[in-house]
């Protein structure tokens, strides 16, 4: 028998899947631009966007148009031939970002990995064998295979896996003499994201990216940007790092960059990307000509006139709204971000944990999620409008004022 309802589908999932995820107990069928239904016919606003991956919001016309007509031709060719569409969103990451080579994946944490491996590679071309230390900051996140995951400064996600591969060291994010003091002879490269994303949206102090940059240069170490979550649009700018006018070494991206389809990208120059010479890496799906087909509508979204400045615009209007629904029911103690990446943290009076304020908005017909145990976060379709922004924001007071009566 075919089942019907959410809880029927949840049922069956459970009864299947390994149990490293908790989903909300919902099965969503289709979406219609910022708005996802559920098998029983629900409509939600969507404020997650798959983690800050359906940059054009659901149903696309361009972008499925894009998938079906590429679908058509040619969906796969492994990195044994060369396809035009990732030859064409290749180019196109490379004029805008300032750097000279792309390789593509599709993950962040791969994209990660690779940056990793390529800090490393390129001071052992150099002779600097010793010049293996990767410095990252506490409370940031690269991923979770074990490369990405020994880059991650949170001991929460390592439990269980040790020994975790070695030559990491975590610094104090934005302390700039604690960094100072850390980078040395050993430094391979320093990574980091420009705004913490699953540490608690948490922007870069004002200054700490180029100083970030001056102690590399000092020591001769990389910057590795991590703009997985940050990258293509959601800060407002096309990359957050811009907002500080830095340029990384090694930038990584995904998330957003496919539109919806398993997409990651690593770019360098040509310098550090001469280390990774045939058979020092790969991967069979990078550069997929349906993802990056898919890729190059979003460039497409982002390089219209207007697109960036309207998200700007509605992500200011998202933080004042949840600052003022914090100044009238006392709610959160900070609401920080930039463009459509918010976290707003929850005062102890709303509730113990970020994820009860989740599901409130979620009876509400919202969907959003957490940013470590009690930062609630906002990551919208970049195509969210005033209109919406404000129906969003109507449905989170009320979540709140839920929360509040049941505490």
């Amino acid at each position: 028998m075919e089942a019907h309802t959410n809880a029927e589908w949840v049922k069956r999932a459970e009864s299947i899947f390994t149990p490293n995820y908790k989903p909300a107990p919902i099965v969503l069928t289709h979406g219609e631009g910022v708005y996802v239904f559920d098998e029983e016919g629900r409509r939600y606003l969507d404020l997650v966007s798959g983690i800050a991956v359906s940059a054009l919001g659901h149903g696309h016309p361009a972008l499925v148009a894009a998938i079906a007509s590429q679908a058509q031709k040619l969906i796969h060719t492994s990195n044994l031939y060369y396809n035009e569409p990732s030859i064409r969103l290749g180019g196109r990451l490379v004029t805008h970002s300032g750097l000279e080579r792309v390789f593509f994946c599709n993950s962040g944490a791969e994209a990660n990995e690779a940056a990793i491996k390529i800090a490393r590679r390129f001071h052992f071309d150099r002779g600097d064998k010793e010049r293996v230390e990767i410095i990252t900051f506490e409370h940031g996140f690269h991923g979770r295979t074990m490369g990405a995951l020994a880059a991650t400064a949170q001991p929460k996600y390592h439990e269980g896996f040790e020994p975790l591969p070695r030559g990491f060291r975590y610094e104090s994010y934005g302390d700039v003499a604690r960094l100072e003091a850390a980078a040395g002879p050993k430094t391979a490269a320093i990574m980091l994201e420009p705004l913490q994303g699953e540490g608690g949206v948490r922007p870069a102090p004002k200054g700490f990216l180029k100083e970030v940059r001056r102690i590399a240069d000092q020591v001769g170490a990389l910057v590795i940007m991590d703009e997985v979550q940050t990258g293509l649009g959601r800060t407002g700018k096309l990359f957050c790092h811009q907002h500080e006018g830095v340029r990384p070494d090694v930038l990584t991206l995904a998330k957003g960059i496919g539109g919806g389809l398993p997409l990651g990208a690593m770019l360098t120059t040509q310098r550090i990307g001469a280390s990774l010479v045939v058979g020092t890496h790969a991967t069979t799906f990078g550069g997929n000509p349906v993802a990056t087909a898919a890729g190059n509508v979003v460039l497409d979204a982002l390089e219209s006139p207007g697109f960036l400045q309207q998200i700007t615009e509605v992500g200011e209007q998202l933080r004042r709204g949840l600052a003022e629904i914090g100044r009238r029911h006392g709610a959160f103690t900070e609401v920080r971000g930039q463009g459509l990446l918010i976290g707003a943290e929850l005062a102890p009076s709303v509730s113990a944990e970020a994820k009860v304020l989740v599901d409130h908005c979620r009876r509400h017909d919202v969907l959003a999620h957490v940013a470590g145990p009690r930062v609630l976060r906002l990551a919208p379709p970049l195509i969210l409008d005033s209109a919406r922004a404000e129906e969003g924001l109507v449905a989170i007071e009320a979540a709140v004022s839920d929360a509040l009566a049941a505490r």
